[in-house]
């Protein structure tokens, strides 16, 4: 029989990912652990799936840009935007099935897609994201939007009743951004089906508390993203070395026992994707060890 780090070692040695062992379980003290895909953006999937299970991590919240081909046009060029829109209109969904089959056989559930609602995103665009997360079988869309958009988005999730969790950012100048505790209100009056994807170190470098938010509204949290970032505005830093409180967070949902996943989200900067995630996890298991 192969341990899990034996297992790990195979996969990322190439071999294919199998069905020969259970599902993952990244739980620690009753806390869901997990990963936003985006951490291993440099990587293709299938090498970030590898990570993930030779990292023990047994949930993922999927970043669109690891399913979706690279434009052929220049990055952010009106041609890229076209065809990225032309592909997600006419791709098989049988694509986004085949996905899923591909976690399942890792043992690493996937639990929300992450398509982010833009103000330039046209009607078939936003039901086909939907379409998307269906084929994926995940019952939430995470979303990097706009209050703007998100009233285009509202009719739609409640036609297709999956939950879109608004993701905030830093920019409090913009006040069409989530950055702001109003901005999530403003959202969650718009559908029944809108929550909140709080990223605890963004809404640090907004100086907001988030451990004070996360208890006055755990009920309407889909989900964290972990990161550690500074105070006004400041900038991505290690785990440790910024203001956000990580270990309290994490220190709440195991003493509230809030059926919250937190999700790792690697974004300062370091040399290899899967050594730092690695570190990211053995940071939360000792966070949660007391």
């Amino acid at each position: 029989m192969y341990s899990r780090r034996d297992f790990g070692k195979i996969v990322l040695a190439g071999l294919p990912l199998s069905a020969a062992l259970s599902d993952i379980n990244s739980k620690v003290g009753g806390v869901r652990l997990g990963v936003q895909s985006y951490s291993f953006r440099t990587m293709p999937l299938d090498e970030a799936l590898k990570a993930m299970v030779a990292i023990g991590i047994g949930e993922c919240e999927l970043f669109s840009g690891h399913v979706e081909p690279r434009p052929q046009a220049a990055p952010r060029s009106p041609e890229a935007r076209e065809e990225q829109r032309k592909w997600r209109l006419t791709a098989p969904l049988d694509h986004f099935t085949a996905v899923r089959k591909k976690f399942d056989a890792a043992g690493v559930k996937l639990q929300a897609y992450n398509y982010s609602f833009r103000d330039d995103y046209t009607d078939e665009e936003i039901d086909r994201g939907f379409q998307m997360a269906k084929a994926l079988g995940v019952p939430i869309i995470t979303a990097s939007s706009t209050l703007s958009a998100a009233r285009r988005v509202a009719p739609f999730a409640d036609k297709h009743r999956l939950i879109v969790a608004m993701h905030n950012h830093a920019n409090l100048k913009d006040p069409n951004e989530y950055a702001k505790p109003e901005s999530f209100t403003q959202a969650l009056a718009m559908s029944k089906h809108f929550k909140i994807n709080l990223d605890i170190g963004h809404f640090v470098a907004a100086n907001f508390d988030p451990v004070g938010y996360i208890q006055a509204n755990h009920g309407q949290i889909a989900n964290l993203h972990l990161k550690d970032r500074k105070k006004n505005d400041g900038e991505n830093t290690p785990w440790g070395q910024g203001d956000t409180p990580i270990k309290q967070v994490l220190q709440l949902l195991k003493q509230k026992k809030y059926d919250i996943p937190a999700n790792i989200e690697y974004e300062y900067k370091g040399e290899d994707p899967v050594a730092e995630v690695r570190k990211c996890f053995e940071y939360c298991k000792d966070a949660l060890a007391s």
